[in-house]
């Protein structure tokens, strides 16, 4: 068995490349285009950020029998694929898209099938990828859908203090209008509270002691001795007298 030459080596390697780092693999049947209608096919795919390419069905084979890839079926007659790479602008819906308005126009542009990541896809598939909307149309629903709690919450909490408000003024007018602020007269004296106890010890601790006016005994006795002794004078005083 002869060995291959370099430079179907050389496309084997690409091809296996091309899908390996690819979103999506659109595979068509392009007999009977032009090649007007090819360059502005391939434009087209450009735009939606897809890449159009025509290998021998033989190599691009052998390239997907490497990777374990089933689409011999696909690789009949003059093929070329779209290829949408992974991680860039490109989007598999909009590739999809411009194959379908392309076709409308040039019937005999076929999708027969492709890949998408690891999924296999039929014919059918690849045309039911076309009708998926868009992805920024997917992503400004989902904005929606987070967005929408959020409002609604937000709405909620304006609500709040007007709610509040409405049921205060139920309850004022049911209770019969707002209660009248009593004003005590500016002469009316003011009743001051009693000390605390705390305050009473302090004071009664911080006041001078009053001075002990209790008689002791010896006082008392040393007093009615004095009167004694002077009683007698008096008594003698008064005889004499008479």
């Amino acid at each position: 068995m002869e060995n291959p030459r370099p430079e179907k080596v050389a496309v084997v390697e690409e091809v296996r490349k091309r899908f390996t780092d690819a979103e999506a693999v659109l595979l068509t049947e392009y007999r009977g285009i032009d090649v007007s209608g090819l360059a502005e096919l391939r434009t087209a795919l450009r735009a939606a950020g897809g890449d159009y390419k025509v290998y021998k069905n033989t190599l691009v084979r052998r390239a997907t029998n490497e990777l374990g890839l089933d689409l011999d079926e696909h690789l009949t007659g003059p093929t070329a694929i779209a290829f949408v790479p992974a991680g860039g602008t490109g989007d598999p819906v909009a590739v999809a898209k411009a194959l379908r308005d392309f076709a409308k126009g040039n019937p005999n542009l076929v999708v027969k099938g492709g890949l998408l990541r690891e999924k296999l896809l039929t014919a059918e598939d690849a045309m039911a990828l076309a009708n998926v909307a868009p992805r920024e149309e997917l992503l400004a629903q989902l904005a929606g859908l987070i967005a929408a709690p959020m409002v609604q919450f937000a709405g909620l909490l304006q609500a709040l203090p007007r709610d509040f408000a409405y049921g205060l003024a139920a309850l004022i007018e049911k209770q019969g209008g707002a209660p009248e602020v009593i004003e005590i007269p500016a002469d009316e004296p003011v009743v001051e509270e009693a000390a605390a106890p705390e305050a009473e010890a302090t004071a009664e601790a911080e006041a001078p002691a009053a001075e002990d006016t209790t008689e002791t005994p010896e006082a008392v006795a040393d007093a009615a001795a004095e009167s004694n002794d002077a009683a007698p004078a008096d008594a003698e005083g008064d005889t004499q007298e008479s």
